[in-house]
């Protein structure tokens, strides 16, 4: 029961602990490779191979993003199923008769696919975004803020290309990028050669949420993770959202974007589910996994409905955008998000997403930090 228990809360969302668990896991002696000035100036060469990177690999260009969108639309991110973390919501238009329920972005996971159709994309062509977002539901530490800054982009494919080897081929594309954007900031700063993190790895190691169990079943979800990035430091997980052989998924992913419940088959023959996943390297600085990027080929209406239903969230088909999937307006599609300050900080050698981006942070955080000397901007 009790390692039931604690599966049950390793699925209960990221950033759940005390500030106590995160002093202790902040390293002890850290100095930054680079100053303030020096990272900002980094990042903006990151930023700009990144996205000529994604313009380039996906054939994708840049559109603008909202900010804010109508609550009804059903467009927002609810980031998972259980409903534990709300966008906040507000009233605006001043003057009008009925002022307009809106809702501040968490991500624009769904409204990309929709963008696919408003700027009129074909197959094989689509859109990125500089995406900011606010997650008020984060419990505050070194590696997760209210504030969200993501690349999100968006594809239109084919049919014929809802497959884990169109899935696969696309991450490769994307880990090319993140180690050429590596590999550039070495030639700018030489000094993050000799930083906490080894050289990323020329390839990925792809394995299924099912293999990681079946290889660690004794374990929850993020020691899983912790236990196979000691093997291969960076790897892509097939399958996160459908129900392992433990009885529990992998983590909960939400029911209305990436399809989760296609049935597919292992190297070996075994059936497994899902054409989804994440990204994940090894931070040998904070020694935890460290997620760069979620993705993954999105839902047609029959595996929306059959995932609805699962979750248990079947009044969703009422709303506007998962009627545009249930009609065939909008295309079929492939997705994701990158993390900017999260991509920003590994490459970089950061402790703290903090050290990167400028928010918001708890006093309390601001002084465990201190201690540790990983200065927070604000």
């Amino acid at each position: 029961m009790a390692a039931n228990a604690d599966k049950t809360a390793d699925l209960a969302g990221p950033g759940i602990g005390t500030y106590e668990e995160v002093a202790a896991g902040l390293p002890t002696g850290y100095t930054s490779l680079l100053d303030p000035k020096e990272t900002q100036q980094a990042i903006a060469i990151a930023k700009k191979n990144i996205e000529e990177g994604l313009c380039r690999e996906l054939n994708l260009f840049r559109i603008e993003c909202p900010l804010i969108l109508d609550r009804d639309s059903g467009m927002n991110d609810y980031l998972d199923r259980d409903g534990s973390r709300t966008p906040i919501d507000f009233q605006c238009g001043l003057g009008l008769d009925k002022r307009i329920n809106a809702q501040v972005v968490q991500a624009a996971t769904k409204w990309k696919r929709f963008a696919l159709k408003q700027f009129g994309c074909d197959v094989g062509q689509g859109i990125y975004t500089d995406m900011r977002a606010v997650r008020k539901d984060y419990f505050l530490d070194h590696d997760h803020s209210s504030y969200v800054d993501q690349w999100d982009w968006e594809r239109v494919i084919d049919p014929k290309d809802r497959t884990l080897d169109y899935l696969t081929d696309t991450v490769k594309r994307l880990w090319k990028i993140f180690k050429e954007t590596e590999q550039l900031l070495f030639k700018e700063f030489p000094k993050l050669k000799d930083g906490p993190n080894p050289e990323l790895p020329d390839e990925l190691t792809f394995i299924h949420a099912e293999e990681i169990l079946a290889k660690f079943p004794d374990l929850p979800r993020k020691q899983r993770e912790t236990a196979i990035l000691q093997e291969h430091p960076a790897i892509f997980i097939y399958g996160i959202g459908w129900t392992l052989e433990d009885g529990y998924p992998h983590e909960m992913r939400a029911a209305d974007y990436d399809d989760w419940v296609t049935e597919t088959t292992s190297k070996d023959g075994r059936p497994m589910h899902g054409l989804n996943g994440d990204i994940l390297v090894w931070n040998f600085l904070t020694k935890r996994r460290h997620e760069l990027s979620s993705m993954g080929i999105r839902v047609t209406k029959e595996t929306l409905k059959q995932q609805l239903k699962l979750t248990g969230q079947e009044d969703f088909l009422t709303m506007p955008y998962h009627k545009m999937i249930l009609n065939d307006e909008i295309p079929q599609a492939i997705g994701g998000g990158i993390g900017q300050s999260r991509t920003y900080s590994y490459l970089l050698g950061k402790a703290a997403l903090g050290e990167c981006s400028v928010t918001v942070w708890p006093k309390k955080l601001h002084e465990i930090c201190a201690e540790k000397n990983i200065h927070l901007l604000t």
